[in-house]
């Protein structure tokens, strides 16, 4: 009989190491996390990060928590291996962050690891070293009570992991995130993040709203309102901003769930709901909050980051936090001065089951400036028209016909569109598009993206001369998170050639002298907030230089917003700006500028039908 031969063959165990290890260790900051939150599991109560080269060379986290025997530190490093799970049910009654048994074994597996590890009634540790998933060696040591383990030259045998790594400050960037996703939920906690030898936290135990001062800077007190709900299915904490403090970008947005941090687009909304009548277009709220109910209420175990979580009744939770919310923000008074030391939230009864209260309706005078009635005392004099925005912005480059293509059937349409400047026949729609008729041709214009494609040509272009800068009156001090500040700092030269006069005030703080004379701004630091935060998004996707990621923060963070009602004259000069761009059908992310319908494209459609 002949025998048959398979083509179907199990995986060598260090290769399905691997394998399990790419959902687990993503990039350094994975390695943060899982290593972090064992901490916590073994009841640190201090925990010192240490990284080399945003943790590419070393992660090492020390704590004083209850340490491993010699079996459990052996065990610790196989698949599967948890001491949190004996039976399928206990998936459904977690208490803990790590459950699955899969962290150390998947870095193991990508990395030099060395653990030293001893429990608090011993007299000796023990070491154990594992290079690539192999069991190197196991001894004695002498080493403190608790846990030190040692994370060397991540993806060291998969050159390819390794390569697909960000920079530095991108990689930096995600253990920070992954810091303060661990800290703020365990604010009784000590922490020290120590980077290149240099420290970069020292969070001491306290309150939450101390450990959000830390992480956040101190002039987040003023901003935020506490929350406070219990129904007895579920208990929400926390903390929202007031509405007047709501940004552009989001940030400083944290959902955590039973003290574990999540992401939840559908939490969001339900917040976003509660300030709809009360921020205005594309505003963002800033929040900490915490959601509490039995585990057996939710599931986490939807993502192998168990970012994700499903919940029994989402549409419950849904009204109830954004019931909380609006109760929060509806109880303070704008103006009113919070004790936020004694963390004295509420003292009233809890929300009854059941009740969704009326959302408090707020007036204001959106056109309301204090400095107004004495221009001569602002901090830089403001423009007196919008469309003053324009002014200076031009390239060397001034083609006196622009040529376009048919968005519609990608055809070139080689017609001669205008002689600049032009007067245009055009109008508004939406506050958000504008319409123009042009040499038998109608063009839509996006008019948020058209403004910001003139402004990054104007900052891109200025790359060999440096823009000028207008003097403030009064300096702005800003004080940034020590993730902002570490950013902050690399990009100085590149503020200063494009007219940002920036320097380093103390710890994470920053002042700022000058901004660019045609950007000048009554809300210099929420430009710069703004700023920052499209310069660390723009970094995600995509591998820019440092002078382009910036002129692309800066155009989007000072570009006219859609809502915005323009003039004729603001329409007629942002046409004239845009065509005058060297690229003004797409914006530098490549999205649409312009949708260009000609005359026959428009009869060749009635004439189908």
């Amino acid at each position: 009989m002949q025998e048959l031969d398979g083509i179907i063959r199990l995986l060598p165990e260090h290769v399905a190491n691997q394998i399990a290890a790419g959902e687990v260790v993503q990039r350094p900051a994975s390695v943060v996390k899982e290593l972090l939150e064992n901490a916590i599991d073994a009841g640190a109560t201090e925990i010192k990060l240490i990284v080399k080269d945003a943790g590419k060379t070393l992660i090492q986290v020390i704590d004083n928590g209850k340490g491993m025997n010699v079996i459990d530190a052996r065990m610790a490093f196989e698949r599967h291996a948890t001491s949190k799970i004996t039976k399928a049910e206990d998936l459904f009654n977690l208490h803990t962050k790590g459950f699955r048994g899969e962290a150390l074994a998947s870095i193991a597996a990508v990395a030099q690891v060395e653990l030293n590890t001893k429990q608090h009634t011993e007299n000796v540790g023990r070491k154990i070293i594992i290079e690539g998933g192999k069991f190197i060696a196991q001894e004695d040591c002498s080493t403190s009570a608790g846990s030190n383990i040692l994370i060397k030259n991540l993806f060291f045998n998969i050159p390819a992991r390794r390569n697909f790594l960000k920079s530095d400050q991108i990689e930096l960037k995600h253990i920070y995130d992954e810091i303060e996703r661990v800290a703020l939920p365990h604010s009784n906690i000590s922490f020290i993040f120590v980077s290149n030898g240099n420290e970069v936290y020292n969070l001491q135990p306290g309150t939450l709203i101390h450990r959000v001062k830390s992480l956040f800077g101190n002039y987040l007190q003023k901003e935020l309102v506490p929350v406070n709900e219990d129904t007895g299915f579920l208990k929400i904490t926390g903390y929202v901003s007031l509405p007047q403090f709501a940004t552009k970008t989001r940030k400083e947005q944290y959902f955590f769930v039973n003290n574990r941090y999540i992401k939840s687009p559908f939490l969001n909304h339900a917040i976003n709901e509660a300030y709809k009548e009360l921020i205005s277009y594309q505003s963002n709220p800033k929040y900490v909050i915490f959601l509490d109910l039995s585990p057996k209420d939710i599931d986490i175990n939807v993502h192998p980051t168990k970012t994700e979580v499903k919940f029994t009744d989402e549409r419950t939770i849904y009204k109830l936090l954004n019931s909380s919310i609006k109760r929060a923000l509806g109880k303070v008074n704008a103006g009113a001065s919070l004790d936020f030391e004694q963390e004295q939230i509420f003292n009233s009864n809890p929300l009854p089951k059941g009740l969704i209260p009326q959302q408090p309706k707020v007036s204001y005078n959106s056109d309301y400036n204090p400095f107004k009635s004495n221009q001569s005392q602002t901090q830089v004099a403001n423009k007196q028209h919008w469309e003053k925005l324009f002014e200076g912005f031009k390239t060397d480059n001034k083609p006196q016909t622009v040529e376009t293509t048919s968005e519609l059937n990608n055809e070139p349409a080689n017609e001669k569109l205008l002689n600049v400047p032009t007067e245009f026949l055009a109008f508004q729609i939406q506050q958000k598009y504008i319409i123009s008729y042009i040499e038998n041709a109608l063009v839509i214009v996006d008019q948020q993206r058209a403004h910001e494609q003139v402004l990054y040509e104007y900052f891109y272009y200025s790359e060999n001369k440096q823009i000028n800068s207008q003097q403030l009156l009064f300096a702005e001090q800003m004080e940034l998170s020590t993730n902002d500040y570490s950013l902050v700092k690399t990009l100085f030269e590149e503020f200063k050639n494009l007219g940002y006069i920036i320097e380093s005030f103390g710890k994470n703080s920053i002042i700022i002298n000058g901004v660019p004379s045609d950007l000048q701004d009554s809300n210099i630091v929420e430009s710069v907030e703004n700023i920052l935060e499209n310069y660390k998004l723009n970094t995600i996707d995509s591998k820019l230089n440092k002078h382009d990621n910036l002129c692309r923060a800066i155009a989007k963070s000072n570009c006219v917003k859609y809502g915005k009602i323009l003039s004729n004259t603001e329409i007629n000069q942002l046409l004239n700006s845009l065509y005058l761009c060297k690229s003004f059908m797409f914006t530098a992310a490549s999205k649409p500028i312009i949708q260009h319908l000609s005359i026959n494209e428009i009869e060749k459609f009635f004439k189908a039908r």
